[in-house]
């Protein structure tokens, strides 16, 4: 099986996304499901709800990392 045969990861690198699962933003911060859930329910991570979904913005994932870093320069 390669790469493009997984929906999962195929899904990761998709450009035309504008809306990722709040796994597939996970993997783009290389963190766990349970820590992603925490980082919206803190308001770290911006997320939206469509009906019963919960989604993350495609460019919310690398908002909250230039947040972290800036942070981090500032500290």
């Amino acid at each position: 099986m390669t790469e493009h045969d997984n929906p999962a990861t195929s899904s990761d690198h998709d450009p035309t996304l504008v809306l990722l699962k709040v796994e597939e933003a996970a993997r783009r911060l290389s963190i766990g499901r349970t820590t992603c859930y925490a980082l919206i329910r803190s308001g770290e991570l911006e997320s939206i709800d469509i009906g019963r979904l919960r989604r993350v913005p495609a460019d919310a994932p690398a908002a909250y990392l230039a947040r972290r870093r800036a942070a981090r320069r500032a500290a």
